[in-house]
């Protein structure tokens, strides 16, 4: 089973910011309760190596990369354990390099164009970045018409509110976001995260 039918599988692409390692702990135990694999790991602060490091260490969990601009940031973050790579728009730099090394990428899409350059690298799943600005769940209905072979990974604006309705069309694989689980809820407790993740998985069925 390729990464991209896990991810499918598991319908839930977590966003994380770490500010704080000892929170880590928690993080990956939560995560394996619920039996969400999946974690992204956001270079929007310094701790983001560290944390993809800390992260891969037992193995449980498909640790990526997100918020990838630069090569440097892919290569040090593959380094560090993660399995795949998104980004908030196409980096061919970063496309590439992750071709080359046969790691899952997800550039981040918002037009035709972006989505034909996906195309033309060989990629059939992108990220559609930042998914309420640029139109939402109808956007991508109607960018699945010329681009019917294409699937979606919509972040930006996803929440419990409108999730069964992104997943529910068959050209999304996953949905990715912080309101699944981040770091100021593991913050306040494995309770209140668990009581959280609960909800959050049973949107799914």
């Amino acid at each position: 089973m390729t990464l991209y039918d896990q991810l499918a599988e598991t319908k839930l692409l977590p966003l994380y910011t770490a500010t704080n390692l000892a929170y880590l702990p928690l993080l990956e135990a939560l995560l394996i309760e619920h039996d969400l694999r999946f974690i992204e790991v956001t270079f929007r602060s310094d701790s983001a190596l560290a944390a993809i490091e800390e992260l891969s260490k037992s193995g449980e969990l498909i640790v990526g990369a997100g918020t990838v601009r630069t090569i440097d940031q892919a290569k040090s973050a593959i380094e560090k354990g993660a399995r795949f790579i998104v980004s908030p728009a196409l980096v061919p730099d970063v496309v590439e390099f992750c071709l080359a090394k046969k790691i899952p990428v997800f550039p981040g899409t918002a037009t035709p164009n972006d989505i034909q350059r996906a195309i033309s690298y060989g990629l059939s799943v992108v990220k559609f970045f930042p998914a309420d600005i640029y139109g939402g769940l109808p956007a991508i209905q109607a960018l699945s018409g010329p681009f019917y072979d294409v699937q979606f990974v919509p972040t930006g604006g996803i929440s419990l509110e409108n999730v069964q309705d992104y997943l529910a069309d068959p050209h999304v694989l996953a949905v990715g976001g912080s309101f699944i689980l981040s770091e100021a809820l593991v913050k306040e407790g494995r309770e209140k995260a668990t009581n959280h993740l609960s909800y959050v998985k049973s949107l799914l069925v």
